[in-house]
């Protein structure tokens, strides 16, 4: 009898990413290996396609370590902040 590990994930949104999510914080658990890609396209699953939108242009976060590589496995408990770009300088 196998069992299915269980990954429990908190994304956070920020600025345009927070408004075509709809919120600022979001729980996710997600069974087997967890990547950031994999998050991604969960919550563009549940949010549809402006959020699918905002995160083509977004940086990441991972326990606050900036990730470039969204096959970056994650672990229990792990935050991902979901950067879109910034105005300004």
């Amino acid at each position: 009898m196998s069992t299915t590990t269980m990954t429990r994930v908190t994304v956070r949104y920020f600025a345009a990413a927070r408004a075509a999510a709809g919120t600022e914080t979001e729980p996710l658990e997600l069974a087997g290996d967890v990547t950031v890609d994999s998050v991604l396209a969960a919550v563009a699953e549940r949010h549809g396609g402006e959020l699918a939108r905002v995160l083509e242009r977004c940086s990441f976060l991972l326990d606050e370590v900036a990730v470039r590589d969204r096959s970056t496995p994650l672990h229990d408990k792990a935050t991902l902040d979901v950067l879109p770009p910034f105005a300004g300088g």
